[in-house]
């Protein structure tokens, strides 16, 4: 018997990495950086689970209000493959994934980066850079039994004809790739009691698959397999992020207000919270498979009309896109997939502000008191949870009927001695 799983990994996994910064004054500095890392992915997750195979049993009792045996005859005997051979003859509906025979391509990410940092007037630090990532040998799952012929369903499968197998059949390795591309902003500033620091992302993620290790491609095809590089499903053109600390002029040590009652009463407050916006994920819309018949690859609707507009519709009959611009593939047409393709609309985006009031009260030489009143989702603004279907055929199509982290007020008394 072979003493491992026939395959192998490399041995030779170089990973350099450098980085320089340059000061130019005393208020600009620029930096840089690149870096190798092969992905950590541990070889325990894809290969756990169904591999190279499972095989399973059932035991059907004769109806749901008895048992199939007492707890005395126990389960019973199970007959699994004949092993004795060393070759297990794979059976036509028992899940297979495997990876190829021979060396695995080890996944490995490159990163570089160049930034722009710059002191400001009025106690402000800003910074302003270009950020890349490239995968290279990303790993996934290919079904190598998926329909290989438009139209022809399963018969078109490579292992039906000779052994009868009609569903996937998962091979992987590591032999996709993935890449980010962003600009990267930041802001700092802390004077005069007041503390920002703020950042602003624009990036793209392009990928094949939104995983590695257990994850598999949307197009199996080999003529559609280019469909599946696309906008990454987890990818958000903007995110924008501004926290901060404001510490009224008022009481002890400030401006106004430094004596008397009015002391005791309107000093020692500060009001903070963090604000948050950014673009919703990206999805794919799906469409019956009839038309294609193609087993093992996903169906898109057609894109009717030139533009795709957002009525951004909340609730029970509105949509959030105009859902005439999309329709399925009329039957009896010739097969094909739909112009759409992968990560072709997006998800509500959000918008949301956290805001936090306190005040400190010294109330002995060692003793301190803070009162605080929080309110997350201040604005109480819609944090949509997706939408009910992303099936063109579905009657709730791209709406939006559920919501969710809705706004929340909590109160706090803290002692300190």
């Amino acid at each position: 018997m072979p003493r491992n799983n026939g395959f192998t990994v490399s041995r030779k996994l170089f990973a350099p990495r450098f980085g320089l910064a340059y000061r130019f004054n005393d208020t600009t500095v620029v930096r840089s950086g690149y870096g190798m890392n092969y992905s950590p992915l541990p070889w325990s997750r894809p290969l756990q689970g169904t591999y190279p195979l499972t095989v399973s049993f059932n035991f059907p009792a004769a109806n749901d209000n008895v048992s199939l045996r007492s707890l005395a005859e126990g389960v019973p005997p199970v007959i699994g493959p004949d092993l004795s051979s060393g070759v297990v003859t794979l059976s036509a509906a028992a899940d297979m994934r495997s990876p190829y025979r021979g060396q695995i391509a080890r996944g490995y990410i490159q990163s570089w980066n160049l930034t722009l940092e710059r002191r400001l007037p009025g106690a402000m630090v800003a910074s302003a850079g270009y950020v890349g990532t490239q995968v290279t040998h990303q790993s996934a799952d290919r079904d190598i039994n998926s329909s290989q012929v438009l139209g022809a369903g399963n018969a078109g499968r490579p292992c039906s004809s000779r052994f009868g197998r009609n569903i996937a059949t998962l091979m992987w390795d590591g032999y996709l790739s993935s890449n980010y591309h962003a600009l990267q902003t930041a802001v700092r500033r802390q004077a005069h009691g007041l503390t920002l620091q703020g950042a602003y992302k624009w990036s793209k993620a392009i990928n094949f698959a939104d995983d590695e290790g257990w994850a598999g491609v949307t197009y199996n095809w080999g003529p559609a397999f280019g469909r599946n590089r696309a906008t990454a499903g987890y990818d958000r053109t903007h995110v924008f992020q501004m926290g901060h600390i404001y510490e009224l002029p008022l009481g002890v040590g400030k401006k106004f207000a430094n004596t008397g009652a009015a002391k005791q009463v309107l000093g020692g407050w500060s009001v903070s919270g963090v604000t948050a916006a950014y673009t919703g994920t990206s999805f794919t819309p799906s469409a019956p498979g009839g038309t294609p018949n193609l087993p093992g690859n996903a169906q898109t609707p057609d894109q009717v009309k030139s533009n795709v507009i957002r009525l951004e519709g909340i609730g029970v009959g509105k949509t959030f896109y105009d859902t005439s611009t999309f329709a399925a593939i009329a039957p009896g047409q010739a097969p094909r997939f739909g112009s759409m393709g992968r990560n072709s609309l997006r998800n509500p985006g959000v918008l949301r502000h956290d805001l936090v009031l306190s005040k400190d009260v010294t109330l002995a030489e060692k003793v301190t008191m803070t009162i605080r009143a929080e309110a997350y989702n201040f604005t109480n603004s819609r944090l949509s949870t997706g939408f009910a279907s992303s099936g063109v055929t579905n009657p709730n199509f791209l709406c939006v009927l559920s919501a969710a982290d809705e706004r929340q007020v909590r109160f706090g008394l803290r002692f300190g001695f």
